[in-house]
């Protein structure tokens, strides 16, 4: 039987993900440190989430 990835996690990294869609677009154009920095500071929830989602997901299973 195949294990499907929890859907909490999964909708949260979705959801910051396109929170992020914009500055992520930026970055694949034009990255640089700063900018990276700047989008970090801007959204840091979404930040957070992402940098979580692998621990969200363990502890979900």
């Amino acid at each position: 039987m195949r294990r499907f990835p929890p859907l909490i996690p999964v909708l949260l990294a979705l959801l910051a993900l396109g929170d992020l869609g914009t500055e992520l677009r930026l970055l694949a154009d034009h990255f640089t440190w700063a900018s990276l920095l700047a989008a970090m500071q801007q959204h840091p929830l979404a930040v957070a989430v992402l940098l979580l989602t692998p621990s969200l997901i363990r502890h979900y299973r």
